[in-house]
């Protein structure tokens, strides 16, 4: 690809989520992202939701490229979605990326209509077990 190709391709919103090999596959460690500026539409009525996103992960092997979550993110702001939808699919593409040992989508969406919704879905890599957490005093 050439530089003009590369610089074509990173100036909208795409699905194309790119990843990079994990720097430590031997340890399980958590990487945490926040995404405040999450936004889809309401299939009903057309106007716009917004988000926070918050994704939690263990990666395996591989992680996922900031910027291209970012454009991914960006890809949904046209587009219809209920909460509980969206928040899945979300969380299936990621899945699909990066294959985790375990990923973690919460989706706290603004008040509409005087109900607030979050959302939390959840994937985890068959056999993989949580390291016991450490209390210190």
């Amino acid at each position: 690809m050439s530089q003009n190709d590369a610089k074509n391709t990173s100036k909208g919103p795409n699905r194309d989520l790119e990843t990079f090999p994990n720097p430590n596959p031997e340890r399980d460690f958590t990487i945490r992202i926040s995404i405040p500026e999450f936004t889809c539409l309401c299939p009903k009525t057309g106007q716009p939701d917004f988000a926070t996103l918050k994704l939690e992960y263990v990666a395996d092997q591989d992680c996922v490229e900031l910027k291209s979550l970012k454009l991914y993110m960006w890809s949904f702001r046209e587009e219809g979605a209920f909460h509980e939808a969206v928040t899945n699919r979300i969380l299936e593409d990621l899945v699909s990326a990066t294959s985790p040992r375990f990923m973690r989508l919460t989706a706290d969406f603004n008040v509409r209509g005087g109900i607030y919704t979050t959302v939390v879905a959840e994937h985890r890599k068959p056999g993989w077990q949580a390291p016991e957490l450490v209390k210190l005093p």
